[in-house]
């Protein structure tokens, strides 16, 4: 998927996408990934989302990873924070107490200068890519945070009535992503109340990646 079309997106104030309050998901299975205050988590393709500011007020570090330098100015400013910026390789790197943000193309973030990660919550970044780019992003997420224990966030919805984003992401795809890497385990399936956009029925899987 084109860059382009997210910066579009935020331009336009187009982030149906956005959730107002903090995921119920994270709250009730982040124990899951890490149960320890203090541990850093990573969050792939974060835009502006208050799960952010949900997990530095419940004592975590909290490193991203957003395209939009427009989402992360809002961010910011909705966190009451005024970051330090610094140009890092062909990123900026927006930091304040127990945050790090990333700023530009996700697959220009290392392992070195991402820092070490105890855990990745991923809600809104596998679903946002198109089934093409979905085995290089998990290939580089896998690679950069050194395999560190995931809480996943998919739907499952039938992809001929609605295009994405977000995209479906069935069962089996997950499994072939990362069942090499990780034991995978689906620790709750439910319907989605009210469809997806309103559109279609859909399920919203949660997953947990833990290293064998």
């Amino acid at each position: 998927m084109d860059p382009s079309f997210w910066h579009q997106r935020w331009e336009k104030n187009e982030i149906a996408f956005h959730e107002s309050k903090a995921n119920p998901l994270l709250v009730r299975h982040v124990h899951e990934v890490s149960a320890a205050k203090g541990k850093r988590i990573f969050v792939p393709l974060c835009g502006k989302t208050l799960d952010i500011g949900w997990l530095l007020s419940h004592g975590y570090r909290v490193a991203g990873a957003g395209l939009s330098q427009i989402a992360i100015e809002q961010l910011f400013m909705e966190l009451g924070e005024q970051p330090d910026i610094s140009t890092v390789g062909d990123l900026e790197q927006w930091s304040a107490k127990n945050l790090d943000i990333f700023v530009g193309d996700f697959f220009a973030l290392s392992k070195k200068v991402l820092g070490p990660v105890d855990a990745v919550y991923d809600r809104a970044a596998l679903v946002a890519l198109p089934e093409a780019m979905r085995g290089r992003y998990t290939t580089h997420l896998m690679e950069i945070t050194n395999k560190a224990p995931q809480l996943m966030i998919c739907y499952d919805y039938d992809q001929r009535v609605m295009d994405g984003p977000p995209f479906s992401i069935r069962n089996e795809e997950v499994q072939r992503h990362y069942a090499g890497a990780y034991d995978v385990r689906l620790l709750s399936s439910a319907d989605l109340p009210g469809g997806l956009k309103g559109k279609c029925p859909a399920k919203e899987n949660v997953w947990l990646l833990k290293r064998e």
